[in-house]
């Protein structure tokens, strides 16, 4: 019985695996705007600008023990499962793939567009040393630390997310945009806050999801796929009643 019960859970597993969706990049790394040459270099150590990014360390460190700190860690998780519920509040309305499916492929296909893609060239060029590990501390997710450390700080691919889903989301709600566009602010501050960005990792990070939100406007399977999500979201909401 017990071998039975177990096979059964392994079909099932596999069902599910197999039914999941798979989301596509729209854009390849090759087709994005060459971050390391738009980018100017990030702070050095000694400098004004880098004694801001520490100053800025500091105060993101004294928000961990709070409910700010906790939203931090929970910002971290830009999964394709965690990344849409943290816009749900801002947007308005809770987007997955039974409510708003077309909506759900757009952002989770561009989404590797704004995080990996956009900011790939500069993270690999610089290599630059993340926060915690630069003072020889944890972050405030200690799990992520060791892959963290094998990846450069600047920009920020998290802050790449926020920011671009968010210009995508405003576009789709524009009622909505101040308070979304609030929200990916603050997903991006959370890299600060616990520790594995520094503050113009940040800045840099919004500036390249900007260009990539533009180049991808410049897609024609995006564009298809973002006015399906508009008519879809015109029922959702009730426009189209």
């Amino acid at each position: 019985m017990q071998r039975i019960s177990l096979t059964i859970i392994a079909i099932l597993l596999w069902l599910n695996s197999s039914l999941a969706q798979e989301y596509t990049p729209y854009l390849s790394v090759e087709d994005m705007a060459d971050s390391y040459a738009l980018l100017p270099a990030p702070p050095q150590p000694g400098s004004k600008a880098f004694r801001v990014d520490k100053d800025y360390y500091r105060k993101g460190k004294k928000l961990r023990n709070t409910a700010r700190g906790a939203q931090a860690i929970r910002d971290a998780d830009v999964s394709e499962s965690g990344i849409l519920p943290l816009f749900a509040d801002a947007f308005g309305y809770e987007i997955d793939s039974a409510s708003m499916p077309q909506l759900t492929e757009l952002l989770l296909r561009a989404k590797e567009t704004f995080g990996d893609y956009a900011t790939k060239v500069a993270k690999e060029s610089y290599m630059r040393v993340r926060p915690f590990a630069y003072y020889n501390e944890q972050s405030a997710i200690p799990s992520a630390d060791e892959g963290l450390k094998k990846n450069g700080s600047y920009p920020s691919g998290h802050t790449a997310i926020f920011w671009g889903m968010g210009l995508i989301l405003s576009e789709i709600n524009p009622a909505r945009q101040t308070v979304i566009m609030q929200r990916s602010w603050e997903g991006g501050f959370s890299r600060v806050i616990v520790g594995a960005h520094w503050y113009s990792d940040v800045e840099a990070a919004r500036i390249i999801a900007s260009i990539a939100f533009a180049r991808l406007h410049a897609d024609p399977e995006f564009c298809a796929q973002l006015e399906r999500a508009k008519e879809e979201f015109a029922i959702v909401s009730g426009v189209n009643k």
